[in-house]
């Protein structure tokens, strides 16, 4: 079954009674009948049938939200709450980074290499935006994905990572305030990373304060 399948029974008042900003954010939730105690409009007499739809909808185990899949980073085996995959067109999830080193006049189209805070892994990154200080970028991979001897770019050594958004792929979607471990989608050793959920629109989702060293 289809989430909006689930969505569309629901009242449809995006009210946040159910600890979630909308009703489609509480629809990809649902976990099994008893979840649905947390919208008290599905309680009222009114939405009796859609209740008792819902209800049978769970029941036939097809709605793909039973239990989800445990997932667990590669290289530091620890478990993470979902996965972040870019958003619709993007080649990977939209990161900001703050660059340690100033001196490099930095661009928006231009190609950097650097290392993430407490990342042993040489990043290369396309700018697509910039800001004083803070530049969001595309990962393109580390050197040997990306097929080009002559690539050139701008080496701007540590960097700081303050923030990603991207879309969640796998796992629940998080509320806003909490603080979450996730893979991005994209990472070579998949690794977990942590941070607090400041926005959250559907199965977008952005994070900041950012940390590589979960424990």
């Amino acid at each position: 079954m289809k989430l909006d399948e689930i969505t569309k029974h629901l009242p449809g008042y995006n009210c946040g009674s159910c600890g979630f900003r909308r009703c489609a954010d509480f629809a990809a939730n649902i976990k099994n009948p008893d979840t649905l105690r947390k919208c008290p409009f599905l309680l009222r007499s009114q939405f009796k049938e859609h209740l008792d739809q819902l209800i049978t909808l769970l029941q036939g185990n097809d709605s793909g939200c039973s239990e989800q899949a445990e997932i667990t980073g590669v290289i530091d085996g620890l478990n993470a709450d979902f996965i972040l995959a870019p958003l619709k067109n993007e080649g990977s999830c939209r990161e900001e980074i703050h660059p340690f080193n100033g001196l490099v006049t930095i661009e928006t189209g231009d190609f950097l290499r650097y290392r993430p805070l407490a990342c042993p892994i040489t990043h290369f990154a396309r700018v697509i935006d910039v800001s004083p200080g803070i530049y969001t970028i595309h990962l393109v991979g580390p050197l040997h994905r990306l097929g080009q001897e002559d690539f050139r770019f701008k080496d701007v050594g540590l960097a700081m990572i303050l923030a990603f958004e991207g879309i969640v792929s796998k796992g629940g979607i998080p509320k806003v305030g909490q603080t979450v471990k996730f893979i991005p989608e994209y990472c070579m050793m998949q690794k977990v990373h942590s941070g607090v959920v400041v926005g959250v629109e559907g199965k977008k989702v952005r994070i900041e304060g950012i940390d590589l060293k979960v424990w």
